[in-house]
């Protein structure tokens, strides 16, 4: 028996009928799936009426009853979920029980269920994660299938600036006959996508950001008797609304979970180097001399330490985690956690001591400050810090709006605690003891929004750059300090009493004692 003779081998396909008072065309749509189904594989059709006041789970469960095999689900939401929340109850379905490629067709038969087989065969191939059916591979075919003109002229337009946002090459966007791997549906966030129909296009997103390959055959376009539901400005401006924020969203700038690709797994937030530009890894690098002594407090993953052995500098890093890569380029790891570790225990000869975005993250930055005066004043070490600009241009205008959004990433990062701007900042510093001796602007990170698009954003962090000029306050995405730890009083006490024990007892002139008789 091969593979494809034995049932427990063979391929499993969902094909998937998103279906909304669609009574006339239902029954129709799952005889024509009937006739596509391939012996090799093992096909079952799913039907979710998303409450529907017609007879649509009526006839399906009928046709279900009296074909049993062709194995049809049909499913009832009591209460409306939108088109895109039907979907995703879909989805959650084939991927509950392992499903290997789930096929999205309409209950109202716009889309050719003929075509299934051919939408599915490049992904068991391994091609394509996702295969779109397109009906505007051959543009005028759109309208002699009878898709209305201001339709074909749209989504020509939204499909030209959706390419555009997401680096992609697609034909058409707007299609509703798809077929994913299941494996890619199970990678990405889409219980969070919109439940409006923009929903295709958010899905869309998700698979792009996460690197699944996409791809596209041509069908037929059929425009007829169904009812279209759709608010085309809305639609719209919905989905270039979500293709926006979605690039936006890399900067820290702003948040919305649809977009956030490690909020259900344990994938550890990434930070990524940032030297060979303007940054605070760039700037700390610089400043630090060759042969010098570090304390890194704060170190991360390791990436300072690495670049710093290429100038000889002994790093001693602390963090709560010590990854290998930390350990390897690092004279000295010691895991710890900075809210309560004692720093009096290292030995006070570092030139240098390094806050490269880390009090924003603590319980109470200010006793982390206090502690480095306490162990290493005395030795006069310049202090590196860096933290994110909350009144970043951005920021503002988002909160003019209504909108402060914590992200994964960024200046309102979640795992943030304590928030600055460049005046709270030096004020926080002054209050603590320490004196600024240089302070300048960073400006944003917009290769992270424009990866694809280098020289775009060298061109926008040249005019940040230029803007840091007139305001830092205004314009700085970050804020780099070099900062000087004053004494502290008990310092300053065991400094005046060691003057004292060195100073030589002084033979007083006969005109001081002549002054010091005279006022007593």
């Amino acid at each position: 028996m091969t593979d494809q003779q034995n049932p427990a081998n063979r391929k499993r396909i969902l094909v998937f009928v998103v279906a909304y008072e669609a009574e006339e065309f239902i029954v129709g749509v799952l005889e024509r799936i009937a006739v596509s189904i391939k012996p090799e594989f093992d096909y079952e059709t799913l039907v979710i009426d998303d409450a529907s006041k017609d007879r649509t789970f009526a006839l399906t469960s009928a046709y279900a009853k009296a074909h049993p095999e062709h194995k049809v689900t049909a499913l009832y939401n009591p209460i409306n979920q939108g088109y895109g929340g039907n979907q995703q109850i879909g989805y959650q379905y084939a991927v509950e029980n392992d499903f290997d490629v789930v096929i999205l067709l309409h209950g109202d038969g716009q889309y050719p269920p003929e075509f299934m087989n051919k939408l599915a065969a490049p992904i068991f191939s391994g091609d394509y994660d996702v295969m779109m059916g397109s009906r505007m591979v051959i543009k005028n075919d759109a309208l002699k299938g009878g898709m209305p003109l201001y339709k074909w002229i749209g989504n020509q337009i939204l499909t030209k600036v959706e390419n555009i946002l997401l680096k992609q090459n697609l034909s058409e966007y707007h299609t509703g006959f798809r077929a994913y791997k299941v494996d890619a549906l199970r990678a990405i966030p889409f219980n969070f996508a919109s439940k409006y129909f923009d929903f295709d296009t958010d899905i869309i997103i998700q698979v792009t950001d996460n690197h699944f390959r996409i791809g596209e055959i041509a069908i037929p376009t059929k425009y007829g008797d169904e009812i279209c539901r759709v608010d085309g400005m809305k639609y719209a401006r919905m989905i270039l609304k979500s293709c926006i924020e979605s690039r936006i969203m890399r900067l820290g700038l702003f948040y919305n979970p649809k977009f956030d690709y490690t909020a259900n797994s344990d994938t550890k937030i990434m930070y990524e180097p940032k030297f060979g530009m303007n940054s605070s890894h760039q700037i700390a690098y610089d400043l630090i001399p060759a042969g010098s002594k570090v304390l890194d407090l704060g170190a991360g993953p390791g990436y300072m330490a690495k670049a710093l052995q290429e100038k000889q500098v002994l790093v001693t890093s602390i963090d709560r985690i010590i990854p290998d890569e930390l350990k390897r380029y690092s004279g000295q790891t010691i895991q710890a956690d900075l809210n309560s570790f004692d720093l009096s225990v290292l030995p006070a000869e570092f030139d240098r001591i390094l806050l490269l975005d880390i009090l924003e993250q603590l319980d109470a930055p200010e006793t982390l400050l206090h502690r480095i005066r306490e162990a290493f004043a005395p030795a006069g070490p310049e202090v590196l810090i860096s933290v994110g600009n909350v009144a970043f241009f951005i920021t503002r205008l988002s909160l003019f709006f209504g909108k402060f959004n914590y992200g994964r990433l960024g200046i309102l990062e979640m795992n943030k605690k304590r928030l600055f701007t460049l005046k709270s900042l030096k004020r926080f510093l002054k209050d603590n003891g320490y004196t600024i001796t240089s302070l300048r602007g960073i400006p944003a990170p917009y290769h992270k929004a424009l990866p694809d698009q280098k020289g775009l954003a060298a061109v926008l962090q040249s005019i940040n750059s230029a803007l840091i000029h007139l305001s830092k306050g205004l314009f700085a995405y970050q804020i780099f300090i070099t900062a000087k730890p004053g004494l502290t009083l008990p310092q300053l006490l065991e400094n005046a009493k060691k003057r004292n024990a060195e100073q030589e007892p002084t033979v007083l002139q006969e005109s001081d004692a002549l002054i010091i008789e005279s006022n007593s």
